[in-house]
């Protein structure tokens, strides 16, 4: 692991008046006004009606069309968890306005990502007229060609990064600013307002899915997606879904639930068990589906154990991004095994599962590198490709992966500079130990929730003392410690025992939490350097 850099963006904060740290945090974040500062602070459902979103006009006068004419329709899926929970909305609202429709949900092995051929041919010769796609769909250029022969329009909606080429779709419901979920969400609220204005309740209560949707699909935390998750999360502590309640019980969580086990399903078994649960009308089948999402949610921890492991010395220090395949990976964990290498080697990793005669390959990146667009640019080596620009799936002939791996690592050479490769920990601002209180916490609250582009506060204290320390967990793989009358846990740490005792001398990175053991504070730390013994 690489020496971490402290980055202190506010390093002389000014003190003098009470709510002194908002007006850091604000300062950090680009919160320049009392305007921008308090759109921040207080997320309104304005912000999501009001971000703009392309084609919902065209979009919409194609759906009302099939609602009315009773056509056989149909919401094809992702099968991750912001792909079902886009379904879930898309096909709950459209099914109760009266619309003949099914949701589809590929087989992430046996179909691939996004629009098939095959699944669009079966489709058509059962009598749908209608495909709309949901957090996919912006490169299905042949596949919307294809359907267009056999009579069937399309409808994407989408939120990835839109290519050079589009497909010519009756309309291409689109937004970055939005998840998958996200642009779902809005196109239904647009439809109820020319269809059924009564149904605005019911569907409110459809954005705690696309909070939670915005969350696992790691969407920047600003404007409408923040209102998203801020209104959402508040649906999420009162809902009524049985399915939610199923897997809040399953996870033992309190308030928020586990989307690794709805991505689970869709990465190693089949995304439509996913569906079922959020959309269980019965407590006890949802209950029954939500012990399946564990249970499957297990085998991918194994998976990706297994492959995590096997993965660390296939990295090649000389690329730049590195490069990795294995014929016994399995294809839906290959993007947590990327975030780990990620984290491992602070370099842009691409996991590839090997295949006979076509490889699945998966991306993840570091801030300041496009991915996607490195990715794209070795498109001559490529059966497909799409994503973001910190996250990206392709399908490569297995043949071309040297070619490939070569390429990419030519063209991100002059772009990935020693700067970007190293770790860097963005802190906040000093802090002194009489700051570490109830208003400094109350005062951070404020700027939740935290995610991509809002992350949770970090900040540092010099010259702390060690007062006691010991190693927690099932493994000991965590450090507990005592500072200067401070409580504080290093996860994942313990090795750090070892160079410590009482009374060494520390300067500490850490975020300030509740303790909901104590009701006290409690520091989390991100790293800390030995000043003196």
């Amino acid at each position: 692991m690489l020496q971490n850099v402290w980055k202190i963006k506010s390093s002389r904060p000014d003190k003098s008046k009470k709510d002194w740290l908002t007006h850091v945090l604000a300062k950090n974040r680009q919160l320049d006004t009392p305007a921008k500062l308090n759109e921040f602070l207080s997320p309104s459902f304005d912000q999501i009606t009001s971000t703009p979103v392309s084609d919902i006009t065209k979009g919409l006068t194609r759906v009302i069309k099939a609602i009315e004419n009773k056509e056989k329709s149909v919401v094809y899926s992702d099968y991750d968890a912001d792909g079902i929970c886009a379904t879930a909305i898309m096909w709950e609202t459209l099914y109760d306005l009266g619309a003949n429709i099914m949701p589809y949900v590929p087989h992430r092995i046996k179909e691939g990502y996004g629009l098939s051929k095959d699944a669009i041919t079966t489709l058509a010769g059962d009598g749908v007229k209608l495909i709309i796609t949901v957090d996919h769909g912006v490169t299905a250029v042949d596949q919307v060609e294809h359907a267009k022969k056999l009579g069937v329009d399309v409808v994407i909606t989408d939120h990835h990064v839109l290519p050079k080429i589009t497909p010519k779709s009756i309309a291409l419901v689109h937004s970055t600013q939005f998840c998958g979920a996200g642009v779902s969400w809005r196109f239904c609220w647009e439809l109820i307002q020319k269809v059924k204005k009564s149904y605005e309740n019911k569907l409110l209560d459809k954005l705690e899915l696309a909070a939670l949707a915005t969350i696992a699909d790691l969407v920047p935390l600003v404007g409408g997606s923040r209102s998203i998750v801020k209104i959402g999360l508040e649906k999420l502590t009162k809902t009524n879904r049985p399915g939610i309640k199923a897997l809040m019980r399953s996870a033992n969580l309190n308030g928020s639930i586990g989307t690794p086990r709805i991505n689970a399903m869709g990465r190693i078994e089949h995304g439509l068990d996913s569906l079922r649960l959020l959309c269980a009308r019965n407590q006890h089948q949802a209950d029954e589906l939500a012990k399946l999402l564990s249970k499957t949610n297990s085998k991918r921890q194994d998976l990706t154990t297994s492959a995590i492991a096997t993965a660390r010395d296939l990295v090649l220090k000389e690329h730049v991004v590195g490069v990795i395949a294995h014929e016994s990976w399995h294809e839906g964990v290959i993007g947590l095994v990327a975030s780990r290498m990620v984290e491992y080697h602070n370099k842009p990793m691409i996991v590839i599962a090997r295949g006979p005669e076509k490889s699945k390959g998966s991306a993840r990146s570091i801030p300041g590198f496009n991915i996607v667009e490195a990715i794209r640019a070795q498109s001559e080596f490529l059966v497909d490709a799409g994503g973001h620009p910190m996250a990206a799936g392709f399908t490569i002939e297995t043949k071309h992966i040297e070619s490939f791996t070569a390429a990419i690592n030519k063209h991100s050479q002059a772009l990935i500079t020693e700067e970007l490769l190293v770790p860097v920990i963005n802190i906040e601002c000093p802090l002194e130990v009489s700051d570490v209180n109830k208003e400094t916490f109350s005062q951070i609250s404020k700027f939740e929730p935290y995610g991509i582009a809002n992350p949770e506060p970090i900040f540092v204290t010099k010259r702390m003392i060690v007062e006691d320390l010991r190693t927690v967990g099932p493994q000991n793989n965590h450090l507990k410690l005592q500072v200067n009358g401070l409580s504080a846990i290093a996860f994942n740490k313990g090795e750090l025992k070892t160079q410590l005792r009482p009374g060494y001398v520390v300067d500490l990175v850490y975020t300030i939490n509740e303790d909901r053991y104590s009701g006290g504070l409690q520091l989390k730390v991100k790293d800390l350097q030995i000043v003196q013994p």
